[in-house]
């Protein structure tokens, strides 16, 4: 049965000029939900909007949904509180200060309140089973704040020592404390090879350039260049193969694991004949190959 068959959905009139089942395009992701819902919080900034009598001065899309200029993928926590009240957020939640900045925007105090980090007495952070900060959930995060801390109470430099080095009487330390682990980067290809095998080979433009490793690595090496749209949810110390990055380098790809400190260890490649050209006898290869970097 459509929408406008139901008796809920009853049409707006100039007392109530909000229809019953009301639709949302936030920052293009689209949301179907009852009015009831959106004025579920008084003072929100959603109750502002669904309250008010001038329904014109509502921004529209092309369709005639109501627009919110927001992120369109937490606006779905945002909706699950304005349910009931609740907050109910995936393990090891990525997305949480930004999630608070949205609270924040629409208005919700008492979710900014369960958003906010726990401190106990000692002032430092509590046990929050929805913290998500990466720092926090290494497993040598405790020890990496230790040694940066020691470390900003010595100088900078030690006279004979090397620049930006802190030297103590266990021996020398860099204030640059970065973490081990592997980095896979992969790439599936195609060439074209002549019958004569002394032919040069054509090669076509690599198609997309996967990343595997630990989600906290790849984001520190990649920052911007990473598109985590495949896995989006995937905590920090967790591992992923569905990263890829967003250029077609591989010389780009090498640079910036080489700047972070990481070292090619491994490599394997396969290669398969796809097909060949009826009119001539070059044929068409496809390969996968595969680099593994590793930092101690």
């Amino acid at each position: 049965m459509a929408l406008a068959d139901n008796a809920g959905c009853a049409k707006p009139s100039e007392d109530f000029p909000f229809p019953e089942i009301i639709e949302l395009n936030v920052g293009g992701q689209v949301y179907i939900t009852r009015h009831p819902t959106l004025v579920s919080v008084p003072g929100s900034l959603l109750w502002e909007m669904f309250t008010q009598k001038n329904v014109r001065s509502l921004a529209r899309d092309s369709k005639g949904r109501f627009f919110v200029d927001r992120d369109g993928f937490l606006f779905r926590y945002i909706l699950d509180y304005m349910r009931d009240q609740q907050l109910v957020l995936p393990d090891h939640f990525p997305e949480r200060s930004r999630l608070q900045r949205e609270a924040e925007y629409f208005m919700l105090p008492e979710l900014v309140k369960m958003l906010a980090p726990k401190l106990s007495k000692q002032n430092s952070l509590g046990d929050d089973p929805c913290q998500s900060d990466p720092e926090e959930l290494s497993p040598n995060a405790d020890a990496t704040r230790n040694l940066t801390s020691a470390s900003a109470t010595l100088p900078s430099a030690v006279a004979g020592g090397p620049s930006g080095a802190v030297t103590t009487g266990m021996g020398a330390a860099s204030t640059d404390v970065r973490r081990a682990g592997f980095i896979t980067i992969g790439y599936r290809g195609s060439y074209t090879l002549g019958r004569d095998s002394q032919t040069d080979a054509k090669f076509r433009r690599v198609a997309r350039i996967m990343v595997c490793g630990k989600t906290s690595l790849a984001k520190e090496v990649f920052g911007d260049t990473l598109n985590e749209s495949r896995d989006p949810d995937r905590p920090p110390e967790r591992y992923t193969s569905r990263y890829y990055l967003k250029f077609t380098f591989l010389e780009q790809a090498f640079d910036k694991l080489a700047d972070a400190g990481f070292h090619m260890v491994a490599c394997n490649s396969t290669g398969t004949c796809a097909f060949a050209h009826d009119q001539t006898d070059d044929r068409i290869w496809t390969s996968y190959t595969e680099y593994v970097f590793y930092r101690e």
